[in-house]
């Protein structure tokens, strides 16, 4: 009697170590190292390269058509703002009322392993991975609020990769994409994302007045990059949430990149600024009313409403 429970204990010792042995390990989330690109619809193609290649001064290395099941021409073009990060149009804006944000884009390091993370953490994903038409390996998903918010590893031979090094003038306007910003209903849904599921950390936050919070900057969790929420905007027409959806490019001196402007016979709807936030800025607007915000890296005065975390 005594050996039978004794074996019992045992028994009752060992089965459990087995399962804990041989259950898998929730997957860990891989780096999340900078913005890759923004995504834009146009309905004119030639005035978007007219600003994003005449006036910014990016060269177009490289275009996708459409896949034959989907039709045929020009599916995107791409805008290079340094070996990792783009500016994607896509000629597909059909009504005035369109938003014209098709994406937000963030690289990783290990496309697999973040996939696998996400949907253990009962994210929506794909079931698996296909192939891109670019050479690279992605996927998507929608943010709490509604936004295609797509993960990217460059691999060999892609498209991309077999350019690095190229296509990089000195004329260009910016040699960094510092940030993105979108529209946000719901913090708190934003934050369980970007912030507990992704590792986003908030940096600052401000608004128009001191007690007020309308922006929340969000950097990415492996690099320097960050995203901007855009709280508190109520039923924006085209041209304020082509304000709202936005992009910046860092510049050493915003007032030198203005005068560079003036030169070249660009004369911006604004002028620089120092805005909340301590840091000079510009702001520019596409022929589709996106903003794009020329902004110093270090602000020159006291932000506003929040200490700004290094």
């Amino acid at each position: 009697m005594k050996c039978r429970v004794l074996l019992s204990l045992f028994l009752l010792f060992l089965i459990p170590n087995c399962f804990a042995q041989t259950s898998p390990a929730t997957p860990k989330r891989p780096p999340i190292v900078g913005v890759a690109h923004i995504g834009l619809r146009t309905d004119d193609i030639a005035a978007a390269r007219k600003f994003y290649g005449g006036v910014l001064g990016f060269q177009e290395p490289f275009s996708l058509d459409k896949l034959p099941e989907d039709g045929t021409g020009l599916l995107l073009t791409y805008f290079k703002v340094n070996d990792h990060q783009y500016i994607e149009v896509f000629p597909e804006l059909k009504d005035p009322k369109q938003d014209r944000l098709s994406h937000i884009s963030f690289e990783t390091t290990d496309i697999d392993q973040l996939h696998a993370y996400l949907k253990a953490q009962g994210v929506k994903v794909p079931e698996k991975l296909e192939p891109m038409q670019d050479g690279n390996r992605g996927f998507d998903v929608f943010d709490p609020d509604g936004h295609d918010v797509e993960f990217i590893q460059y691999m060999p031979g892609s498209i991309h990769s077999r350019n690095f090094g190229k296509f990089l003038p000195d004329s260009r306007i910016s040699q960094r994409m510092i940030h993105v910003g979108v529209v946000v209903k719901h913090r708190a849904a934003a934050d369980h994302f970007y912030k507990d599921i992704l590792g986003f950390q908030e940096t600052w936050h401000g608004g128009m007045d001191d007690k007020s919070t309308d922006w929340v900057d969000m950097r990415v969790p492996d690099g320097t990059d960050w995203l901007e929420y855009m709280l508190n905007v109520q039923n924006p027409d085209p041209k304020e949430l082509g304000v709202m959806h936005h992009f910046a490019l860092g510049v050493p001196s915003v007032n030198s990149s203005y005068q560079g402007l003036l030169k070249h016979d660009f004369k911006p709807e604004e002028k620089p600024e120092i805005g909340r936030d301590g840091k000079w800025q510009l702001n520019l607007y596409d022929p589709n009313f996106t903003r794009v915000e020329l902004m110093e890296p270090k602000p020159v005065q006291k932000p506003c409403c929040s200490e700004m975390k290094q």
